[in-house]
């Protein structure tokens, strides 16, 4: 038997184009990784539809299903991923679909959803009793229309290694689209072990995996959302872009304004200086890093990703913010999937 793992995408019309190919990518790019070193590829992917052929996405592309619900016994799946998009409240009143999901599920090794995908799920009644998340926009319909389903809706996905209250190994959900990556990335990290999964994120030039219980919305993305509108873009910028400059005078002229006025909007707009929220930005990257590393993480690795430079800066950030030191954090709250 091959130990090459078959990962499916599944899609409808008007699903949403990176719910599919954005995880489907991560076992690719482990693959990459693999070859790279001389090793033989984990994954086979491939997107599945109810029919196999040409699928229109929301965004107007259309995808080519390598097969359809009747080819799923005979594909040798391993992992079957629901995606989300505009056209699931069509998906999800599909008899023909929730019965082949149904037909499916104690067959196979994982089942999972990607955004609004949980609602398919949801409405086939596999998730009836268990922890589930979607998109920030769908959870109220999610809890009201599936009252069954323990919704999670602050989380980013319900992969586990092992069953409990937030989380599954066989059967889980994820929030809206980047999630998806975080999810596949749990998923490799479960087959793998956690240096491909970091490969991997590196290759897609992610700084981190985000661990599944952590908020949909994180520290640097919510003012972004509410309160910052005419610093949206530089916001957005500055949690990807962590090793660079991010003096006052470099944010700035980065934002086409004098240093007098940037710091007088910034405090306005978010009640800090720009210096301190650089530094919470720089801290919950770290935070989240260590806490997906484990108590093996390198303190001085993860120092020098977010930006701070020497390991020293940001334990004495993490006691002001944290009250506890990296290391401590790690152990803490790192990782518990084996290597």
């Amino acid at each position: 038997m091959s130990s090459i793992r078959v990962i499916a995408a599944h899609v409808f019309d008007q699903a949403m184009i990176l719910d599919a190919v954005g995880p489907l990518q991560v076992f690719s790019s482990v693959n990459d990784e693999l070859a790279l070193r001389g090793q033989p590829p984990a994954y086979r992917v491939l997107l599945t539809a109810n029919a196999p052929g040409p699928v229109t996405t929301s965004s107007g592309l259309r995808l080519h299903a390598d097969g359809g619900l009747a080819d799923w016994p005979d594909l040798g799946l391993d992992t079957l991923l629901v995606s989300g998009g505009w056209g699931v409240d069509g998906a999800a009143a599909d008899g023909v679909l929730l019965g082949a999901l149904r037909d499916l599920e104690p067959q196979i090794r994982r089942l999972g959803s990607i955004c609004s995908g949980a609602l398919v799920l949801a409405a086939s009644g596999l998730l009836d009793g268990r922890p589930a998340t979607t998109h920030w926009s769908r959870v109220e319909q999610l809890q009201r229309e599936y009252p069954a389903v323990r919704v999670l809706g602050d989380r980013l996905h319900t992969h586990a290694p092992t069953p409990g209250p937030e989380g599954d190994p066989h059967l889980f959900t994820s929030a809206g689209v980047t999630a998806g990556i975080d999810l596949a990335l749990s998923l490799v990290e479960a087959d793998v072990g956690p240096n491909l999964a970091r490969a991997a994120a590196r290759r897609l030039v992610m700084f981190l995996r985000r661990p599944g219980g952590q908020n949909q919305f994180s520290a640097f993305l919510e003012p972004t959302l509410e309160r910052a509108p005419r610093l949206a873009e530089l916001l957005a910028w500055i949690p990807g872009n962590l090793t660079a400059d991010l003096s006052l005078e470099a944010l700035a002229q980065r934002a086409n304004m004098s240093t007098r006025s940037f710091s007088r909007l910034f405090r306005d707009q978010l009640g800090s200086t720009p210096a301190a929220y650089v530094e919470r930005v720089r801290v919950e990257a770290a935070r989240a890093e260590l806490a997906a590393s484990g108590p093996d993480a390198s303190v001085g690795a993860v120092a020098r990703a977010a930006g701070f430079g020497h390991p020293e800066t940001m334990r004495r950030a993490f006691h002001r913010y944290l009250g506890v030191g990296p290391s401590d954090y790690a152990a803490r709250f790192g990782s518990t999937l084996a290597p």
